[in-house]
């Protein structure tokens, strides 16, 4: 068949190739996709909208068998599909967590239950579920530390705490793993190893749903606000899209409502929350490309890197913005600096004789134009010592990437983070550009005028000789 030539044709093929790029290939005759429908289909739940499938960039989501239209429920979960605390008091686990003291939180509750279940394999209820869900986790708890340590600065410092929290989740729980001795013919210790848990820590962590449950004895104080949700957890996530979820307390199920429509044989998304990409990789193990919420943050440390050393008054400057809540989330984003970072360095930036005026900084006041150009002039400083130190970092993962090939996944992740971050700075670095030339220009104007200045004073002076 020959190929047609003209502007029709040519607009047919790039409307193909685009579907082609984006459509997702069908999962749902896959073994493990059958008996998880089967199950959810004994537990009230046969979905009409959407399928299993994978895609390219996101991987396995789920795709829209029909067009979906703006405010249409595209999932309705039945209460008797999701895995609550209510599962885990009803099961083997309930008069166990019923007498230990003090009472276990419900986060421990759920962990127990997914281990145990996952170590009964086939005679677990549940392990239709347990077999759609990933073997291994990308949150920064589960890489190697030599990979952690090349994260930003604030997000390793976060990363260490939520190893250090899983590390003490899993020690102040031993005990209570080890009164569950009566349950297995195994040891306890073999089967809730720190591995085990780490494995339903992220589970719990990465794809449970918000539902509230009334408060319980035999449970701590902390909240009881999480549902895992089998099938309606493969929905991956985007920033750019809105829904509408929770628990419909009349239809007794977790429902989700699109805010857009979504055509045919399309990825079906929902929206985590407006997270930038270190919070993302975080909690979730993943970095969204050309996230509208991504952002560079700027320590305490490189903030007054680039200010006089001999500022006499500098440490009440950081006082005061402490005392204002000043100090933290100072970033740079695809809009440039934001207002937060450069009310700061205004605030940091005002001369000995302009302090007094520090209130008025905080209001958004214009103090001089010395002081506008001064804190654009160090915001670029920043934003250049940030580009080159992502430059460096991003060189580093490269030359990992050839040597650490068992890591190769984990590097290709940071590498991406770093990736983005360079975008934004890139994009920061041409808005700080422009927010400067109208001072160049008056500066240059200025000149002209003094020039001009000298020269009639010179004129007066021949004139009178």
């Amino acid at each position: 068949m020959k190929m047609g030539r003209g502007r029709t044709s040519r607009i047919r093929r790039r409307k193909l190739f685009r579907s082609s790029v984006s459509r997702g290939v069908n999962e749902s005759y896959k073994p493990e996709f059958i008996e998880l429908k089967k199950w959810l289909k004994d537990r009230k739940f046969e979905d009409t909208n959407l399928i299993p499938a994978c895609f390219p960039g996101t991987g396995r989501g789920l795709m829209s068998k029909t067009s979906l239209q703006e405010g249409q429920v595209i999932i309705s979960l039945p209460e008797s599909c999701l895995l609550t605390t209510d599962t885990v008091i009803r099961s083997y686990l309930g008069a166990y967590i019923a007498k230990w003291r003090p009472p276990p939180s419900p986060l421990l509750a759920l962990c127990t239950f997914l281990v145990s279940e996952k170590h009964a394999g086939d005679q677990s209820v549940w392990k239709p579920y347990l077999e759609i869900l990933p073997k291994a986790y990308t949150c920064p708890v589960c890489l190697e530390p030599e990979v952690v340590k090349l994260f930003p600065q604030p997000l390793r410092a976060k990363a260490e705490e939520q190893r250090a929290r899983v590390r003490e989740f899993f020690s102040s729980s031993r005990g209570f793993f080890s009164s569950l001795q009566p349950l297995f013919s195994e040891a306890v210790g073999s089967i809730f190893s720190y591995r085990a848990l780490l494995w339903a820590w992220c589970t719990v962590n990465t794809r449970a749903v918000y539902v509230k449950h009334r408060r319980r004895r035999d449970f701590s104080a902390e909240p009881d606000t999480c549902a895992l949700a089998p099938y309606l957890d493969l929905l991956n996530h985007s920033p750019r899209v809105q829904v509408e979820a929770a628990f419909n307390e009349e239809t007794r199920c977790y429902e989700i409502r699109t805010a857009s429509s979504c055509r045919k044989h399309e990825e079906v998304f929902i929206c985590y929350g407006p997270h930038d990409n270190q919070r993302l990789l975080l909690e979730y193990g993943f970095v969204s490309i050309h996230n509208p919420h991504a952002c560079v943050y700027v320590s305490e440390d490189i903030l007054v890197k680039y200010l006089p050393s001999a500022d006499k008054q500098m440490n009440k400057k950081i006082s005061i913005l402490k005392d204002h809540d000043f100090i933290e989330n100072l970033t740079f984003g695809w809009d440039g600096p934001s207002w937060r970072l450069l009310t700061a360095l205004k605030l940091l930036c005002l001369e000995a004789e302009e302090f007094t005026c520090w209130k008025k900084v905080l209001l958004g006041e214009i103090i001089s134009d010395t002081n506008e150009k001064t804190s654009l002039d160090i915001a670029q400083k920043i934003c250049h010592y940030f580009i080159e130190e992502t430059n460096a970092v991003l060189q580093k993962v490269s030359h990992m990437k050839d040597e650490e090939v068992a890591s190769i996944n984990q590097l290709t992740l940071v590498e991406t983070l770093w990736t983005e971050e360079l975008k934004i700075l890139q994009a920061s670095a041409l808005i700080l550009n422009s927010l400067q030339t109208p001072f160049r220009e008056s500066a240059s104007w200025g000149g002209v005028e003094r020039e001009g200045d000298r020269g009639s004073e010179a004129g007066a002076q021949t004139h009178e000789l």
